[in-house]
Parts: structure tokens; sequence; C-alpha cells
């Protein structure tokens, strides 16, 4: 199962905690707890789509590239998700099938739905939302 989305939530969630601090991708892997070279990947993704951004040099790392308050989960799910169908529908069904001819149609209605109810979903909760409901929050890496 992909956990991408989870882990660049993570991710973005441990940058606002660290209040503006750079974090290394050796200490968010530590909290992630996962390998590095995974983290450096994922935060070039969230870089491209604008959330994340890299400090260079002595004491530099990741940071939030804006306010954790606008950043919100269907913003990290965009910038994760490779397909733009969350749900993929068989592309060759038997035309000559009653079934096959029409199953996609009835489908695609439905999926969209689905889809668009999943991102108004997330698109109200951010970053900062999450942080603020998470009690307890210590890291060792």
């Amino acid at each position: 199962m992909n956990t991408r989305f989870a882990v660049a939530v993570h991710i973005l969630t441990l940058l606002e905690s660290n209040a503006g601090e750079p974090a290394t991708s050796e200490w968010i892997a530590g909290s992630v707890n996962t390998n590095p070279a995974l983290i450096r990947r994922q935060l070039r993704e969230l870089a491209k789509a604008g959330l994340t951004r890299s400090q260079m040099g002595p004491g530099g790392g990741a940071l939030l590239a804006r306010p954790a308050e606008r950043i919100t989960l269907v913003d990290v799910y965009r910038a994760v998700t490779e397909d733009s169908d969350i749900i993929p529908i068989h592309e060759s069904p038997n035309p000559n099938c009653p079934v096959g001819r029409t199953i996609q149609a009835c489908l695609e209605q439905r999926f969209q739905a689905a889809e668009q109810a999943l991102e108004n979903e997330l698109g109200r909760t951010t970053i900062a939302d999450l942080l603020s409901s998470i009690s307890s929050f210590e890291c060792e890496a």
C-alpha cells in the first residue's frame, strides 16, 4: 500500500513543530522511522508543489515554504498523488458485452463524486490544525 501521502503529512507537521528551524532529512527520517533518502525524495516532491523549501549550508535543512495555516491536506494529497484519478477505471472492457459497454460511464460518475468528497474533506484540515491536535510531541532521532 502506498503511504506517500501519510508520510508527506508527517513531514510537514514535523516541520511546523520545529518552529521555523531547518530540519535535516536524517532527523525527519528518525521521526518517520524510514530511510533519509526516501525523505529527500519526498521533500523534492513537496518543494516542487511549493510546500517546502531548503536552506543550504551549515545548520540548513527543510522548512515550510508557506505558513502551516495555508497548507491543507488536499494540497499535500495533490503534491504526492501521481494519478489524476483516485480510483482508476479499467480502460478496455468488451464493447460487445452489455455490462462492458456501459460500466465505464456508470462508474465514472460515482468515482468522480467520491473523489470530490475526499478532496472536500481533505481541504478542511491544515497542517496547523494537525499540529494543534497533537497533545504531546516529542521526537527522538
